[in-house]
């Protein structure tokens, strides 16, 4: 990994010389790679996640944009210190967890734009291929196995073991892939914090929300999601089970 910043203007960059030898200016503007064929697909959320290809690696855009009651400003954040913006702070984050060996997607680049007391940023990272989040998972023709879930409740054990707070964790943030595999994406607002149950089992208990409710509306729509509260016991059973003094290194 090899932080490199490159300010232009209005116009602040973070990337990571190791991946890209140079920032191309339509590298965070999702027409212009769709002109240039390098778009290859999209996922709706908050905003658009858009999939690209940077220097014929797969890659994922994803644009800064605000929910919940703040979502009347749309991608304008208060304007402040480069290093305390949220794309600035979601990079260096990522790089730090990636080198601990904890599975999350790798920082590609960061930009920010300013403008006046705002600014409004973007973040690329390396793609996770072969994986699906959990939620989609529960929506398939097949409920999870019991290791799944299991696997579910060590990795995000994983996390905590190293102080790591999770500002969103839901069944959308949450990836499998082959052999079990789980990864957690999206740390837009996550932290190292030390070590303590309480925000530990917040995190546990937004998680469960986030499941119930995406049964809830399932069911309403007369649509199959396979979710239960034996599944819970079995992730909460490989929480509980993974030591807090967990390697975290492969």
């Amino acid at each position: 990994m090899n932080p490199t910043e490159k300010h232009d203007g209005a116009q602040h960059v973070l990337y990571d010389a190791d991946q890209l030898s140079d920032i191309k200016p339509m590298m965070f503007d999702p027409l212009a790679l769709q002109q240039a064929g390098l778009v290859q697909g999209s996922a709706e959320g908050r905003g658009t996640t858009h999939f690209i290809e940077l220097d014929g690696k797969p890659c994922v855009l994803r644009h800064y944009r605000r929910g919940g009651l703040a979502r009347l400003l749309g991608d304008c954040y208060l304007r402040r210190a480069l290093s305390q913006t949220r794309a600035w702070r979601e990079w260096h984050l990522l790089a730090n967890l990636s080198a601990q060996g904890l599975p999350v997607p790798q920082p590609v680049a960061a930009q920010v734009i300013t403008r006046g007391l705002f600014y409004r940023a973007d973040l690329v990272m390396q793609r996770l291929g072969g994986t699906c989040s959990l939620s989609q998972a529960l929506k398939g023709d097949s409920a999870l196995p019991g290791k799944q879930w299991k696997a579910i409740g060590q990795c995000i054990r994983r996390f905590h073991a190293a102080g790591v707070y999770h500002a969103d964790l839901n069944a959308h943030n949450i990836l499998l892939g082959a052999d079990e595999r789980v990864w957690l994406i999206d740390f837009d607002r996550g932290e190292i914090r030390p070590s303590a149950n309480d925000w530990q089992q917040a995190n546990l208990a937004r998680l469960r929300r986030s499941l119930d409710k995406l049964l809830t509306l399932q069911q309403a729509s007369h649509q199959v999601f396979h979710f239960t509260n034996t599944d819970w016991q079995q992730l909460m059973l490989g929480w509980e089970a993974t030591p807090i003094s967990v390697s975290l290194t492969h």
